[in-house]
């Protein structure tokens, strides 16, 4: 008889907590609450006791100088320099009364000096507490100084840096932590983003460069017949159309990210090459091109401005009107900022509808692909680009047909 085999054992437990370790007693964590405080509460309290040491000496003081009879008696005379009284001969009612008032007086004068003397010694102190409590407040906050600077150069898109704070186990280490560790999951997001989108461009590109030059062989051929000609060049057609649409998607997830590495950049020559490579289109579609264009220098990528420019310049040459269309490129400084403007006559275009111009793969009146006008990307690019350099593209529908298109970047 066979034995009966043993139930297979649990595997051990780990030993390793991932949760953070509960410390013994919570009460005694240096939290910023406990140490400010402690920090105020004794500044204060060093305050009141140094305030009323002083008043204390300056009492003791007035007392002994009160405490000394401000007259003498002259043989049945009474002389006193305080109180303005020579040797003079009174009589005994008169003579009291004259005494009384002038150790009231006496006292008055030490009472009157002990309170000068205190609001100016309290003056003082209030000075040093104020700047004290301001100095060390800051020394106190300044990992929050810290936190914000390092979440600035990550505004930048410079996610290599780390708070890495060092002092006690308080809520400003617990949040710089927490946030080191938001920054290191984002750079890993970011940097497989980036190899995803590399790889995908490598994927894509190469069937669809295959495609291309196997059509164009085919379409070189003079003895191939004319359906299979017209075929190839409607392929040809359709692949070219694929070509770009890869090349603006993978230009749009480039362009979500801040731009690191800046130059100065002309937007006003920025323009003018667009409009060169948009003027052969323009002609045959009978667009006159048209608009001033002054030096406006910003910091950034050319490439990825050229983009825009190109883009809201193709767009207003081939949204336009069949007949007497035109397409206005002006360039200038506003208030700080480099603007592009870019104007055109075309179709009215209701306000309602300029939102979702932005959006990808959507057109006026139309959406997704079907248009032999682009891919449906060139102004959500161009947005995206605008974001990246820290500035902003607007649109507003034109009085009579067309769109104003404006785009403000940063000096």
């Amino acid at each position: 008889m066979a034995a009966t085999p043993a139930p297979p054992q649990a595997p051990p437990k780990p030993t390793w907590d991932p949760r953070r370790p509960v410390q013994p007693f919570p009460w005694l964590r240096p939290t910023i609450r406990i140490r400010l405080t402690l920090l105020y509460g004794g500044m204060f309290l060093i305050a009141g006791i140094l305030l009323l040491s002083i008043i204390y000496l300056l009492a003791a003081s007035a007392l002994n100088v009160g405490s000394d009879l401000p007259f003498r008696v002259l043989s049945g005379q009474v002389s006193s320099d305080m109180c303005n009284m020579r040797a003079t001969s009174l009589p005994a009612d008169e003579l009291n009364r004259a005494l009384n008032e002038c150790v009231n007086e006496q006292r008055q004068h030490a009472l009157d000096t002990l309170l000068s003397r205190s609001l100016l010694a309290l003056l003082g102190l209030a000075v040093i507490a104020f700047a004290f409590g301001y100095a060390m407040a800051g020394r106190v906050l300044s990992p929050l100084g810290r936190i914000t600077r390092t979440a600035r150069a990550v505004a930048g898109s410079d996610l290599s840096r780390r708070i890495e704070l060092d002092g006690p186990d308080d809520e400003l280490k617990e949040l710089a932590d927490t946030f080191d560790d938001m920054l290191e999951r984002l750079q890993r997001a970011f940097t497989a983003q980036q190899r995803f989108v590399g790889n995908a461009s490598h994927e894509l590109r190469t069937p669809l460069a295959i495609n291309r030059t196997l059509l164009e062989v085919h379409l070189s051929d003079p003895e191939a017949p004319v359906e299979l000609q017209q075929l190839g060049k409607t392929l040809l057609a359709t692949n070219e159309r694929s070509e770009q649409l890869v090349e603006g998607l993978l230009l749009l997830a480039r362009s979500d990210n801040q731009i690191v590495e800046r130059k100065p950049v002309d937007l006003a020559e920025v323009a003018e090459q667009a409009v060169d490579q948009v003027h052969g289109e323009a002609e045959g579609r009978g667009v006159e091109i048209r608009g001033k264009r002054d030096p406006a220098v910003v910091q950034g990528n050319g490439v990825l401005l050229e983009r825009i420019a190109l883009n809201l310049v193709q767009n207003a040459v081939r949204y336009n009107i069949p007949e007497g269309g035109w397409v206005e490129v002006t360039t200038e400084l506003q208030h700080g900022q480099a603007v592009l403007v870019v104007s055109n006559t075309g179709p009215v275009v209701p306000a309602y509808e300029i939102d979702n111009l932005f959006e990808p793969f959507r057109r006026l009146r139309t959406e997704r692909t079907g248009s032999d006008k682009g891919v449906g990307l060139g102004l959500s690019i161009a947005r995206s680009v605008a974001r990246a350099h820290g500035g902003h593209i607007t649109a507003q529908p034109r009085e009579g047909g067309g769109l104003v298109m404006r785009v403000a970047l940063p000096v």
